[in-house]
């Protein structure tokens, strides 16, 4: 056997070292690879990807400034959100290729943990273990099959890389390694501020297996690569890192506001209990993960006295443990307080959300108790024989149970509808499952399951606005003007501002007939979001319909103010202006439209409509109207009365009134054939002309039969 550190040994070393990572790469895309078949999920995806304009036009250099300067979704993760952008960019919103990225990422933040761990302790086989539990451990799953959790596995990449610098740092310290581990630190604070707690971890690092502390006793592997000094020296040194993670919590606060302001705030004595107990029940799906979910419901009545005293007592003992055991197994202190220290900043003591706890917190943390008990059955079997094929076997079997578990806890994140009917089965008063299970059969078309949910929520919740309103929805989409009516009523007596529940509300109130009070619900919906575009759209149509041009032209106004880009904002405009004379504004305006959308028949059918029958000469303009008339016929499938009338009256000006008048009279059997007696009567009337060759001169179309 070659002496260690002769070069056969360091050569061994590195194949070993090429081999487990090798292996790691292995077993965690066998875990995880089925995940690119895999659909986005209706729980954040939405917001963080597929249905945010910011992310799904791409990287660009406003992205990247909004990225930086702005919140996303209640967060700023500015690198996190840059990462998402990219994908757009490569993938479009293809979900495989969003899930391929969350894959690789984990993946480097695996190789790189063990390749961080074997560099501080020379360990390499325990070092392996450590990085396959964090790998394909069922607690995982949430961090890597959900895009949404980007920034678990971005985060975790730059983690790796601040300890790997530090390592270095800490063997030879200057002022250029230390700010390269500042740098990387600051990168994974921007894809996630968990990491705020790192300068701690570093203090632990210091402790064990680094030895850089004075205090320690009992030699470590490595203690001899490193100077020790004071711990008050450490904990200057690591200053500007605390200072990096103060901005960054600053920041998170001020992304966060109206999470903290929106939903119920439980008492502080309340959410202390709950964090107690939720460290022992991390320990415990550390240890038996299984009944795993996407969310986990706060509990609706105060945590019984005795289970949160069980929880503050073992909490306790473990921690008094571990402190008196320190000199013979120092990894007893870095194990544990990476574990408690890392969880920290998401056990709930500040509230965000709803969830009583979430797979997604243990990413980090977690790593420290694998470390803790790798090492402490290591060493307490040292003395044993037979110890290395024992320890193999246990192993193995272990990473092949875990990924076994994992892989099925994956198969969950399939769609929105395995995923939540998977958590309603696993856990009880689950809200936010039915809710979202609901709105993905909406969604789906499968209206009657999802009224079943949302109807169930609402007995259980009837004073929740959101369940509510979804259900509104539903019901809506279903065709149930009425019991949508009532349903949105209910929403905004609970709630008072809310937008949305008027806009859709007006929407149900159209169907209804009940234009008027659509009206006035749509007139409170931009009243409370002056920018809201689709209200001002909507509100625009009924002052239309109801013969108030002025106020259909200045609600259509209001709604290109708040997005230019609008095609059937720019169309009906252009309609109402036609009816003020004002018919330059309004060929400018279904101008705008087409150069928006080219295909939008209505558009193209308004003006080429104009373009051939105005009574002003300087206005018409015979050849450009044929044109899109032929447009406008061709994508309609020459099936639309209305367009054929408009491709009619274009042939006349072009004097070819033979052709209009047979175009004419197929417009009007379809008429007949739709029963649309009026415009049946306008198109006799156009045949008529042409019979003397005679051209339409109204520049009205009086039907109004291209407005929606």
């Amino acid at each position: 056997m070659a002496p260690q550190g002769s070069p056969q040994a360091k050569s061994r070393a590195h194949r070993q070292a090429l081999g487990v990572c090798i292996f790691l790469v292995a077993i965690t895309w066998l875990v995880f690879a089925q995940t690119v078949r895999y659909d986005f999920v209706n729980y954040d995806d939405s917001e963080y990807v597929y249905a945010n304009p910011n992310i799904t036009h791409g990287l660009s250099i406003h992205g990247v400034i909004h990225a930086f300067a702005g919140r996303h979704w209640d967060n700023w993760h500015p690198l996190t959100t840059v990462s998402h952008m990219l994908d757009c960019q490569l993938y479009g919103l293809h979900p495989g290729g969003h899930h391929l990225t969350n894959i690789l990422l984990h993946t480097i933040a695996v190789v790189l943990l063990f390749l961080v761990l074997q560099q501080m302790t020379g360990a390499i086989w325990r070092s392996a273990f450590v990085a396959a539990v964090f790998a394909i451990h069922p607690l995982r799953v949430e961090s890597v099959a959900w895009i949404s959790e980007r920034k678990d596995v971005l985060s975790a990449v730059f983690f790796m890389l601040t300890l790997g610098a530090y390592v270095r740092y800490a063997k030879s310290p200057s002022t250029g390694r230390y700010l390269t581990m500042s740098i990387l630190f600051a990168l994974g604070l921007m894809s996630k501020p968990m990491l705020v707690t790192v300068p701690f971890v570093l203090l632990l690092l210091d402790y064990w297996p680094l030895g850089r502390i004075r205090e320690q006793k009992s030699e470590t592997r490595n203690q001899s690569n490193h100077q020790t000094t004071d711990f008050r020296a450490l904990v200057i040194e690591k200053i500007p890192l605390l200072g990096l993670s103060a901005a960054s919590g600053l920041a998170t606060l001020w992304a966060q506001q109206s999470s903290l302001t929106g939903v119920k705030q439980f008492p502080l004595i309340s959410r202390i209990g709950n964090g107690l107990v939720t460290y022992a029940i991390y320990f415990k799906q550390m240890i038996w993960p299984v009944w795993l979910a996407v969310f986990y419901p706060l509990p609706e009545d105060q945590l019984p006295i005795w289970e949160i005293a069980l929880a503050a007592m073992l909490l306790a003992l473990a921690s008094v443990g571990v402190i008196v055991l320190r000199h013979k197994f120092p990894y007893f202190v870095t194990g544990w307080f990476w574990y408690l220290v890392m969880l920290l900043p998401v056990v709930g003591l500040i509230q965000v959300g709803s969830q009583a706890h979430a797979d997604r917190y243990t990413y980090l943390p977690q790593i420290g108790l694998y470390i803790l008990i790798t090492w402490a059955v290591a060493d307490l079997t040292a003395s044993r024989r037979q110890r290395g094929r024992i320890l193999a076997a246990a192993a193995a079997i272990i990473v092949g149970v875990l990924s076994w578990r994992a892989w099925v806890q994956t198969s969950y994140w399939r769609d929105s509808e395995t995923l939540f009917s998977h958590a309603l089965a696993v856990t009880s008063n689950n809200d936010v499952a039915e809710n979202n299970l609901g709105i993905f059969l909406k969604r789906k078309g499968r209206l009657d399951e999802a009224i079943t949910h949302l109807q169930t929520l609402v007995k259980e919740h009837p004073n929740d606005a959101e369940t509510h309103y979804n259900l509104g929805n539903a019901l809506l989409k279903k065709g149930d003007s009425q019991s949508a009516i009532a349903a949105y009523e209910k929403a905004i007596s609970i709630k008072l501002r809310y937008p949305d529940a008027h806009y859709n509300l007006g929407i149900a109130l159209d169907r209804n007939g009940q234009i008027d009070e659509a009206i006035a619900h749509y007139q409170q919906a931009v009243r409370e979001d002056p920018h809201y575009a689709e209200a001002y759209y909507l509100l625009g149509n009924d002052f239309l319909e109801k013969a108030r041009t002025d106020d259909a032209i200045a609600a259509y106004e209001q709604a290109l103010k708040s997005r230019p880009a609008y095609p059937e904002v720019q169309n009906n405009i252009g309609f109402a202006l036609l009816q003020k004379g004002r018919p330059s504004e309004a060929i400018a305006h279904w101008q705008n439209a087409l150069a928006i959308q080219s295909d939008s028949v209505d558009s193209l059918n308004n003006l080429a409509w104009i373009l051939a029958t105005f009574p002003d000469a300087w206005i018409r303009n015979g050849s450009q109207a044929l044109t899109l008339a032929e447009r406008a016929n061709q994508l309609s499938g020459n099936k639309n009365p209305a367009v054929l009338r408009t491709l009619a009256a274009a042939c006349a000006e072009n004097g070819r009134f033979t052709e209009a008048r047979v175009i004419a009279e197929r417009g009007f059997q379809l008429a007949n054939a739709q029963e649309k007696p009026a415009l049946a009567n306008i198109l006799e009337g156009d045949i008529a002309l042409y019979r003397i060759n005679a051209p339409v001169r109204t520049g009205m179309q009086p039907d109004n039969s291209s407005f929606p």
